[in-house]
């Protein structure tokens, strides 16, 4: 069985930074394309970052590029998400999800995490 476990969300000011951490167990995180997902009260899910398995090109939303980085350490089994110039529009709940392939659609994603909130305030 795949666990995945977010955490790193807080509250933070518009314009700081948080990053997030998913922790894989069960098997390794090289195994996956790795997806960071968000939701947002009254929202989709909307896809924000991903990396596939063989941590070729990475991929983002328009919305983020330029301000999240998302990488992994397959030593730690973790997967990150480096979140620069926060504003209130970034805040949702943000999972982080484990694939075959690299996808931005949510259905495509075989294993979630619970989630962590991430707020930004104005």
């Amino acid at each position: 069985q795949v666990q995945l476990v977010e955490s790193g969300g807080g509250l933070v000011q518009a314009g700081g930074s948080l990053t997030l951490s998913c922790v894989t167990s069960g098997r390794t995180v090289d195994n996956f394309a790795m997806g960071w997902f968000r939701q947002a009260p009254g929202k989709k899910r909307e896809f924000v970052a991903g990396l596939p398995w063989n941590s070729g090109n990475t991929t983002y939303a328009d919305s983020v590029k330029g301000r999240f980085t998302i990488s992994r350490d397959s030593a730690k089994n973790t997967v990150y998400l480096q979140m620069n110039s926060l504003s209130p529009e970034d805040t949702a709940v943000y999972y982080c999800a484990a694939s075959t392939f690299l996808s931005r659609t949510p259905g495509r994603y075989d294993y979630w995490g619970q989630g962590t909130q991430v707020t930004v305030s104005s």
